[in-house]
């Protein structure tokens, strides 16, 4: 990428269309609008091919002219390509002709999807000059945010509600950031920071450099379509909590299309929410285009953000490509959680519960129709909300060191010596 931009044009707005530099900002001074990176798509056109993806390495990057970094990335350079695998044993349980688990359980190096957008976040804050970065979070962001900054020499703080869970919270701490618990849901920790970011001036990833770490969540989308052999799935089933990401793997799609990489129209995209925080898919069931905030009480703390502030995209995505939306309760969530792991050997976050649960509902109710194909993005691994199962996965059955009491379990299980 030779020029000072890469790929890059402008910042956009998403609602009136007015343009502002490639600077750390996210609103448009007009109408409020949030901003967008805008591309020259034309230029990647002439230089971006299947054949030149497929001999990068095996990381997100591979697809660098469509993220946003005007350089080689600085942080984060092993992120993503995660495994896309084929869940035969859970298809047959959810009584659908196939199923494909996106399983960013295994992300580097924090095990969720956050670390995509991290790894964008701070190479253009590096790009833009900034020593400090730092996030509003519910866990899995602060925990990328610190590790990924750690990595790459930068100062970090990271604001999290501080009820969340503890495995969350040692995650963030072990990287010695600076990491300040708010006595409050989200949605206010969320105010305080955008209140901090125009003070102090830090590179607050998910505020001032919002139009960039979004972008990050593309590659997702990107890495799916290739791992499907430039197909794109059917039915993607996304779990939203701002809602950025559903709009973010819509968009992948969209322009995968646009540079000819793919040959495709008519996917849907699905929404997953916790029945205890969604408005997003409670508007989208009542054939509503907005939403109205709520206050959070799931144990999905992942996605508990009443105030989504991609929900109004969210929503215009899944009407738009003909998806729906759903939610779980609590109960149906640890069930989607157990049912992943025992049929596909896969440990997902109460997130991943959120998904496996929400597309057992749309297969049921036919919105994902049986004989199609369906992919499930899982964006957390479950050792990070141990609390939320905690007894809730049965118990281990303890004996002496003894052969006949060994085999007093073995009959109970109708099992026979061989």
């Amino acid at each position: 990428m030779s020029d000072e931009n890469g790929f890059m044009k402008a910042l956009k707005c998403r609602e009136c269309g007015r343009e502002y530099p490639l600077e750390a900002k996210h609103v448009c001074e007009f109408d409020f609008g949030p901003l967008e990176v805008a591309y020259d798509y034309d230029r990647i056109r002439s230089v971006l091919t299947r054949d030149q993806i497929a001999a990068r390495p095996h990381s997100m990057w591979r697809y660098r002219e469509l993220l946003p970094v005007a350089q080689e990335p600085t942080a984060g350079c092993e992120v993503g390509f995660t495994p896309l695998i084929k869940a035969d044993r859970l298809a047959k349980r959810l009584g659908i002709r196939e199923l494909w688990v996106k399983n960013d359980t295994v992300n580097y190096p924090t095990l969720s999807f956050k670390d995509r957008v991290v790894s964008v976040a701070l190479s253009r804050s590096r790009e833009l000059g900034f020593k400090t970065v730092a996030c509003a979070s519910t866990g899995n962001l602060a925990n990328s945010v610190a590790a990924n900054a750690a990595s790459a020499g930068l100062d970090a703080y990271v604001f999290i509600p501080a009820d969340l869970e503890q495995g969350k919270v040692v995650n963030s701490l072990v990287y010695r950031p600076q990491v300040i618990g708010i006595h409050g849901h989200y949605d206010e920790v969320n105010r305080l920071c955008a209140e901090i970011a125009g003070k102090y001036g830090w590179a607050f990833v998910n505020v001032n450099m919002r139009p960039y770490y979004a972008e990050g969540s593309k590659s997702m989308g990107f890495e799916i379509v290739e791992q499907l052999e430039w197909q794109v799935p059917q039915h993607t089933v996304i779990p939203m909590a701002s809602g950025s990401l559903l709009t973010k793997i819509h968009k992948s799609y969209q322009e995968l299309s646009k540079l000819g990489l793919v040959d495709a129209s008519g996917w849907r995209i699905h929404g997953a929410q916790a029945t205890g925080c969604s408005p997003i898919s409670s508007a989208q069931k009542s054939g509503l285009d907005f939403f109205k905030p709520v206050k959070p009480d799931t144990i999905a703390k992942s996605l508990a953000i009443g105030t989504p502030a991609d929900g109004f995209y969210a929503l215009r995505v899944m009407k738009d490509s003909q998806g729906s939306a759903e939610d779980v309760s609590d109960d149906e969530i640890r069930e989607g959680i157990r049912l992943l792991a025992e049929c596909e050997g896969i440990f997902a976050e109460t997130a991943g519960g959120v998904t496996v649960g929400v597309v057992k509902k749309l297969i049921a109710s036919g919105k994902i129709p049986a004989e199609d194909s369906a992919v499930l993005c899982v964006t957390g691994h479950g050792l990070k909300t141990l609390d939320a199962v905690q007894g809730h996965v049965g118990k281990i059955r303890e004996i002496k060191p003894s052969l006949r009491e060994f085999e007093s379990v073995i009959a109970e299980d109708g099992k026979i010596a061989h």
